[in-house]
């Protein structure tokens, strides 16, 4: 086995923003969209029907899961054959430029029926360069964190994710309060998607300033980079570890759009919250989850990968009926400790899941086949989740429908969790040849 790199504190420092700040820029545009769907709808469809206009505004939003998966694919295979750090400085530039496009465009009043369409196109390219992101931030993270305390480092990049969403809610919730209604049509609602634009340029900064990491500066001083096999190859030897880490990040996606996406909306129309009451929910939970992570990555480092992840999963199984009933309760009280019952099973899969993407595969082929695990979990079980949760409800007239659903993907994800070796010791610097041997390796650290 390979002697471990060790980092000083200083450079992971360094890490984890230059890791964080692309993750925070990605998901703050997601979540400022969703928060402002009304408003993008009155500019960029006009002519249509309040219902209409926003079914189009969230088709459009729909677009960038779609392109995820190729994103995934594309920049894994040239994160694996040129390095994390190229990639990573490339995705945060189209990430960034995309999101301050939308907030330059013309509207519908304007220039007609191609507002909408340049609409869909910055999404698509904010989609496609964000299939890119999350897995390599975390192989950037991941590759430099000392090896006892992988998930403790990693937890920076969901803690992110978390804030992001967070001061999404809050830049929203401070413009509606403060601009009237007339100016947030004109211009306010723009502000949110260019602030993206200097965030952009601080993380580019900070990424192009980093050095690649160890893991891959070996794998290329041994001359196994540009080995890196194609996509074929790396379904074919890690189909089953795909397999089965796509079965629990299932649970990541579908809790963490639950708690950050629907559960907001299923507040004010199950709870009969008001809209500011239940923004102020979800900001608090929000911030909450995002405290939680780096003591979730500790305890994940302390007992193991597999132990967290059946910790996770029962917990979701058992927490989620309290969490809808206290949500439904019509208390402000009740729904905040209903979210929080939520926050813990989102916040506690989505570090494991860090840890997990770099942990599984071989550095020569970690970006690609953690970026396609990663993305089509997301695409499948997250961009649809408030879709499905709205479809359940409809369907069964029962206001736990979202519950039930929540229960069967955990019971999935346990299943796929547990089919994964423990890899919580396992060293990112060596190169078993194939999963199975990998798998080997790693069961002598359990």
């Amino acid at each position: 086995m390979s002697t471990p790199h060790e980092v000083p504190p200083a450079t992971l420092r360094r890490v984890i923003a230059a890791s964080a700040i692309g993750n925070f820029v990605e998901w703050f545009d997601f979540a400022v969209y969703g928060f402002l769907a009304t408003l993008i709808a009155s500019q960029f469809f006009t002519g249509e029907s309040a219902s209409v206009a926003l079914l189009k505004t969230f088709a459009v939003f729909a677009v960038a899961f779609a392109l995820r998966p190729l994103g995934g694919i594309v920049f894994g295979a040239l994160g694996d054959r040129l390095g994390r750090k190229r990639i990573l400085s490339l995705t945060i530039l189209l990430m960034a430029g995309s999101t301050t496009l939308i907030g330059l465009l013309p509207t519908y009043a304007s220039i007609g029926v191609l507002a909408p369409l340049l609409l869909t196109l910055a999404r698509c390219l904010q989609g496609f360069s964000a299939g890119g992101e999350y897995a390599g931030a975390c192989a950037y993270l991941m590759e430099h964190a000392p090896q006892h305390k992988r998930a403790f480092y990693g937890s920076f990049v969901p803690v992110s994710t978390f804030s992001a969403f967070a001061c999404a809610a809050v830049i929203a919730y401070g413009l509606e309060a403060s601009l009237t209604p007339e100016a947030m049509n004109t211009w306010g609602w723009r502000i949110p998607f260019l602030i993206a634009a200097p965030l952009g340029l601080v993380g580019l900064y900070l990424r192009w300033r980093m050095e690649e990491t160890p893991a891959f500066r070996q794998a290329m001083a041994e001359g196994k980079a540009h080995a890196h096999s194609p996509l074929g190859d790396t379904l074919r030897h890690h189909g089953r570890t795909i397999r089965n880490l796509g079965a629990f990040i299932s649970l990541t996606a579908l809790s963490f759009y639950m708690f950050t996406t629907y559960f907001a909306t299923y507040l004010q129309t199950v709870g009969q919250l008001s809209r500011a009451q239940a923004l102020l929910v979800s900001t608090v939970a929000l911030l909450f989850a995002a405290a939680g992570c780096p003591l979730a990555g500790a305890f994940s480092d302390r007992v193991g990968r597999r132990r967290t992840i059946g910790f996770t999963c029962l917990w979701v199984m058992l927490a989620v009926f309290p969490a809808y009933w206290l949500a439904s309760s019509g208390s402000l009280a009740g729904a905040l400790l209903g979210v929080i019952l939520l926050a813990i099973g989102a916040l506690m899969s989505g570090v494991v899941t860090t840890a997990l993407l770099s942990e599984c595969f071989p550095t020569r082929s970690r970006y690609t086949a953690s970026a396609i695990t990663y993305n089509v979990a997301y695409t499948l079980f997250g961009g649809t989740a408030p879709l499905v949760a709205t479809w359940l409800i409809e369907q069964s007239g029962s206001r736990l429908a979202p519950a039930f659903y929540l229960v069967v993907i955990a019971l999935l994800a346990l299943i796929g969790g547990l089919a994964l070796p423990e890899t919580s010791r396992l060293s990112l610097h060596d190169e078993p040849g194939d999963t199975a041997e990998r798998e080997a390796t790693s069961s002598t650290a359990r």
